[in-house]
């Protein structure tokens, strides 16, 4: 028994091999030179699309927690799960949410996870499963008509934070210690005044993102100044830093960040108005968020998610409505290698990255 399980093992591991083999292949490829690269979906690395069956939802929420493994949080209360790939989706929507916009999903593995519903008043709601999906609890739900969910982050399996739009002049923090069980109201006086017209944008569930044990940032727009707040205590206090990204206007900001570790990180945005112009639609820190710098050459049209690809110090992946852009010199620079519609990325340790958008929409990056 103990060589035919032996056996076994070597096979998985076999399988394990190959599969990050390939997908290190396909991310490898995307970062050869431009002059050299071919656009994505014309050579061998693609958006590989994955049929989720339903059409008439669309999925700003994703958390992809490996190769096979991923969640998909969207329109009409819609939560899905993949646990092979994306070659079949079970639908494990909470019960009576059809009403609710899911704009945000958190995962730990196959089994657990959480999902946020944005809108006015009670419309904001968190819930937690621990089984995949197959039972929910609501742990949370709005009692404030001034309080406007947009999105939640986890540290660590027990560390999070889910961020509104100001409420009396300052953004209103939730933080639970417990996965998700249980949340609070953070007080408000560690939070900087916001700034007139200035919220955060429910486009992707990624305009608040962690690092680390303790570093949180949290982005806005509709204001005089696109600006991102950094925290470094696990929301208790923050500042204030304005980016080169244009604001003074509901519909720009800072739709999106991405840190891959507590001093680099990326900023995305722009106007999410069709046709409308996006100059300046990224930016760059090195410091932690303390200062921000436009990118070289951005993105040329709003893009709304953001993702560093797995393992890499220089190479990430921008999307949104009119295509994906990728960076392999830290965010300086951006090019366009696909056109198709996504609102929001998401990349894995196994070396694995998908998207997910309108139309039902979702894929993974495959060679």
């Amino acid at each position: 028994m103990r060589r035919s399980g032996s056996t076994r093992r070597r096979g998985r591991t076999g399988r394990l091999v190959a599969t990050g083999v390939a997908c290190g292949a396909a991310l490898a490829a995307l970062t050869v030179p431009a002059a050299e690269a071919q656009p994505l979906g014309h050579g061998t690395v693609h958006w590989a699309e994955k049929d989720s069956g339903t059409p008439q939802v669309r999925y700003r929420g994703l958390a992809a927690v490996d190769r096979d493994t991923a969640w998909l949080a969207g329109t009409a209360g819609t939560v899905l799960r993949t646990t092979d790939g994306g070659t079949s989706w079970r639908n494990v929507s909470p019960p009576g949410a059809a009403a609710l916009e899911f704009r945000d999903v958190e995962a730990f593995n196959a089994r657990h996870a959480v999902v946020l519903a944005i809108g006015e008043g009670e419309a904001s709601r968190i819930y937690r499963t621990d089984d995949g999906g197959a039972t929910w609890t609501e742990s949370f739900r709005n009692t404030d008509a001034k309080a406007f969910y947009d999105c939640l982050a986890f540290s660590d399996r027990r560390h999070g934070l889910a961020m509104s739009d100001p409420v009396d002049g300052r953004f209103r923090i939730l933080s639970t210690s417990d996965g998700g069980r249980s949340w609070r109201v953070l007080p408000a006086d560690g939070m900087p005044a916001a700034l007139d017209g200035e919220a955060g944008f429910a486009a992707s569930g990624q305009c608040l993102v962690t690092s680390g044990p303790k570093d949180v940032w949290l982005a806005t727009g509709g204001g005089a100044h696109a600006r991102v707040l950094h925290s470094a205590d696990r929301g208790r206090t923050w500042t204030a830093t304005d980016t080169p990204i244009p604001a003074g206007d509901p519909a720009r900001g800072v739709f999106a960040l991405a840190f891959r570790d507590r001093a680099h990180g990326l900023a995305v945005g722009g106007d999410y108005r069709p046709g409308r112009s996006s100059p300046q639609a990224a930016a760059v820190t090195s410091d932690g968020g303390r200062t921000w710098r436009p990118a070289a050459t951005p993105p040329p049209a709003y893009r709304s998610g953001a993702a560093w690809l797995p393992h890499s110090r220089r190479a990430a992946l921008a999307v949104g409505p009119t295509g994906t852009d990728l960076t392999t010199d830290g965010g300086r620079s951006w090019r366009t290698i696909d056109t198709g519609s996504y609102d929001t990325v998401d990349c894995t340790p196994d070396l694995s990255c998908w998207a997910a958008g309108e139309q039902g929409r979702v894929a993974r990056l495959e060679n």
